[in-house]
């Protein structure tokens, strides 16, 4: 699959070269926006590079600064940054109706991409959406180390490098917290979620379906997903989610 990947590009945003792939194709556009700390070449953002050229449909999909192939710091990343940079590739790398497919972190992100450009995003699709995690997803004491000493590492539960959060991290998603009230999104919208997912509850997505003001929300809960949805059945089921989209039923 990899050899069939368009190149590596690189646009400037915000002070940064940022990496991205263009496929050319046709319209909507798919945007993969990936999760924190993930990249643009993991398994879903390759399989739906591979649907989108089965179809002849345009995709992009990049990393923000600071992770996979684009230049920046990490730990100087920020939510507020990443989301700048995602309304930056949509607006430079596409033109017409857009599909947003945001995966973990990705999935705020692409709330926040469809919140300021209502007039492009046809559809969204949340994979694992972990929208306000800034808020569910630490302690009461990890809150309070990143407080007082800037950053926090947490041991990664699949494995590798402990994960850094960094107090402007923090504090950029706590200042874009979107489920404590309606969110002004009226496009359709689908999310999959892994019934078993230890790092986003399914009752993240149970709320976040509630609090989206669109009346097109579909939930889909996968048996036996972990957060990662990456096992065959969970990309094809993801796979099949975007296709509906991007060709509806008459």
């Amino acid at each position: 699959m990899s050899g069939t990947q368009p190149g590596l590009d690189y646009l400037d945003v915000g002070g940064a070269r940022l990496a991205y792939r263009l496929r050319a194709g046709s319209s909507p556009t798919l945007l993969f926006l990936p999760g924190y700390a993930s990249d643009m070449d993991g398994s879903k953002a390759l399989a739906l590079d591979a649907f989108a050229a089965s179809r002849g449909a345009a995709m992009a999909r990049f990393d923000y600064s600071g992770t996979g192939s684009s230049q920046g710091r990490f730990a100087e990343g920020t939510l507020d940054r990443w989301i700048d940079e995602a309304l930056a590739m949509a607006e430079r790398l596409s033109e017409g109706p857009l599909i947003l497919v945001g995966s973990s972190m990705g999935a705020w992100i692409a709330l926040h991409v469809a919140l300021r450009l209502p007039e492009r995003v046809q559809s969204l699709v949340g994979i694992a959406a972990a929208p306000d995690f800034t808020d569910w997803g630490f302690t009461a004491q990890q809150k309070k180390q990143l407080l007082d000493h800037g950053s926090i590492e947490r041991s990664s539960p699949h494995g590798g490098e402990a994960q850094l959060t960094t107090r402007a991290f923090w504090e950029s998603g706590e200042s874009l917290r979107l489920l404590g009230g309606p969110i002004a999104v009226d496009c359709p919208v689908r999310l999959v979620h892994g019934e078993a997912d230890a790092d986003v509850p399914p009752a993240i997505a149970l709320k976040l379906m509630r609090q989206l003001r669109s009346a097109d929300v579909q939930l889909n809960i996968l048996k036996g997903g972990g957060h990662r949805l990456s096992e065959p059945l969970e990309i094809d089921a993801i796979v099949r989610t975007v296709a509906a989209l991007l060709e509806p039923e008459p």
